[in-house]
């Protein structure tokens, strides 16, 4: 524990023979304490990272992420309009399992502070529809895990079951979950390649002057599979400004019969999360755990608002205060392809003053250190109500997505940012030159939606210069 990174480095070498490593220095993006990482450049301009296992669940989630690596063909990821990290090699540090990648550059948004609108949401939209689009051949070949939507239900149907036996899960939230799970309709769909729990921090983004954010990388496959492909929609619950347009986007680019059960899947995922906390902390025999998931699951219920345990389609305050919570549920609770697992190993963090800038001709316009571093009632449905609501939506020409034009209205002559994509509770307020920039403008919706994300960012690098 706590290896330096010129010790990690030097591992390298193990794992690519004849490398000549010229430096060292840490792999700043958090990783949930279970790996010691390192970012090692090579004479040959190459930055790689390096991973060891703390523990032997983090060692198996390496060798997952290796053989995912490799089962990425050349013509895999000539399908993919982003970039994968490249698998280097293995080797092993004393008796821990080590994973060497190529490092990719750019950096990365929390869920909550992705910004509505197109950049970063529509970017990432169609970053996971692409995944989704690659043949299932692809993971079958490797030998990877194959679901079919009737084992997706059973294996969340034996979920609930092992929750509901520790005696934790309020009542209402166990009838809720047996309902949706013997709800044929939310279980009608094409299994797909998925990267088996998707998480806002999967994507590497750069920036575009003219479109914003935009998808350059993906990272954390180790849970690479064919199953539900609502599994790598469930992390919306905590994207709330940015979901409607991430769905938008993804039902735009997916070249597959629409799936009206879709979102409702993924509320029932995210949800699900808690119940994977719980047992995680359960089978530890750790009563804290089980504590932290009990209390989560209590707000999660505590913010239904009818007695017949209807799904929320629109985000209701206790609910989403629960589903908030997500965040601090570790990887570590949940394995398979269905874990929701550290995504942000492959890419160092990043400090986005160095990759944004607030004017397009700012003279400044630094390049940075691009490589360094990442109420009501009328709210809630049935579960089968809202699967077919959804498909009537679809026949009559698509599902609701946001109007853009209430971006205008928030981004304004206000000078407040929106206050769904405020940085987390550390966060500053933003900054004044977001608020006179919003004034200087009155051009098209997309224009304002444009300046929305870049407000969203702009609150980011205040934060993270805190």
């Amino acid at each position: 524990m706590g290896r330096s990174p010129f010790t990690l480095a030097a591992a390298v070498t193990a794992a690519l023979p004849g490398a000549e490593v010229t430096g060292a220095r840490p792999l700043t993006a958090d990783s949930d304490g279970r790996f010691d990482s390192a970012v090692a450049t090579l004479a040959d301009g190459r930055e790689l990272a390096i991973r060891v296992a703390e523990d032997d669940e983090a060692g198996r989630e390496l060798a997952a992420e290796a053989l995912a690596l490799r089962a990425l063909t050349t013509g895999a990821r000539a399908m993919l309009p982003f970039d994968a990290p490249a698998y280097i090699g293995e080797t092993r540090l004393g008796d821990a399992r080590a994973l060497v990648t190529e490092l990719l550059p750019g950096f990365q948004i929390e869920a909550a502070h992705v910004p509505s609108g197109r950049g970063a949401a529509e970017s990432m939209g169609t970053a996971i529809a692409a995944v989704h689009a690659l043949p299932t051949s692809v993971v079958r070949g490797a030998g990877l895990l194959t679901r079919t939507a009737q084992e997706s239900r059973d294996e969340i149907a034996r979920l609930v079951d092992t929750a509901a036996a520790t005696g934790r899960v309020p009542a209402r939230l166990t009838v809720r979950w047996r309902e949706a799970v013997a709800d044929d309709d939310l279980w009608r769909f094409e299994s797909t390649v998925v990267l088996g729990g998707v998480q806002s921090t999967s994507f590497v983004f750069r920036d575009d002057p003219d479109a914003g954010p935009q998808v350059t990388g993906v990272i954390g496959w180790h849970a690479l599979s064919v199953g539900d492909p609502a599994v790598d929609l469930s992390w919306l619950s905590t994207a709330p400004d940015a979901a409607d347009d991430v769905h938008a986007a993804y039902a735009t680019a997916i070249a597959r019969v629409p799936d009206p059960a879709l979102e409702v899947r993924g509320r029932l995922l995210a949800e699900l999360e808690f119940a994977r906390w719980l047992v995680h902390g359960d089978a530890l025999h750790r009563t804290d755990i089980v504590d932290d998931a009990a209390a989560l699951l209590e707000a999660l219920a505590d913010g239904l608002r009818h007695d017949d345990l209807s799904v929320i389609s629109a985000r209701g305050e206790g609910v989403d205060s629960a589903m908030d919570a997500l965040g601090r549920v570790p990887a570590s609770a949940t394995s398979g392809a269905s874990a929701v697992g550290s995504t942000a190993m492959e890419t160092d963090a990043y400090n986005p003053d160095d990759l944004w800038h607030d004017e397009p001709g700012d003279a400044d316009g630094r390049n940075g250190d691009a490589t360094v571093g990442a109420g009501d009632a009328d709210s809630t449905h049935d579960l089968s109500d809202a699967a077919a609501e959804a498909a009537r939506r679809v026949a009559v020409g698509g599902i609701e997505t946001e109007d853009l034009s209430a971006v205008q209205g928030r981004f304004s002559t206000s000078g407040h940012g929106n206050p769904a994509t405020a940085a987390s509770d550390d966060a500053g307020s933003p900054p004044a030159d977001a608020a006179s920039s919003a004034e200087d403008y009155q051009d098209t919706p997309e224009d304002e939606a444009q300046r929305a994300a870049r407000a969203a960012l702009q609150r980011w690098r205040s934060s993270d210069s805190e």
